[in-house]
């Protein structure tokens, strides 16, 4: 009983991290002109501010983001592309 449970786990991670794997990107793409910006895709709040944004390739952006600095530290500032 116990084989089978660790088996059946084992193909269920497998399985997530293959999901995982294909749905990230190798890297993000840079934007032409502006080594200091990358492309990304954002989730955005109601009032369209993007939120949880991860680097991506130019096909899959929503957003352009550069990372800056606050006075509380780095910060991302991203544009909606």
């Amino acid at each position: 009983m116990k084989t089978r449970i660790a088996s059946w786990a084992a193909a269920a991670a497998l399985t997530v991290s293959a999901v995982v794997a294909t749905a990230v990107p190798a890297s993000a793409d840079p934007v032409p002109g502006n080594p200091n910006q990358f492309y990304a895709y954002c989730s955005v709040d109601i009032l369209g501010v993007p939120l949880a944004c991860t680097e991506t390739d130019a096909e899959h952006a929503s957003h352009i983001c550069q990372y800056v600095l606050t006075s509380l530290g780095l910060g991302l500032d991203c544009i909606l592309r």
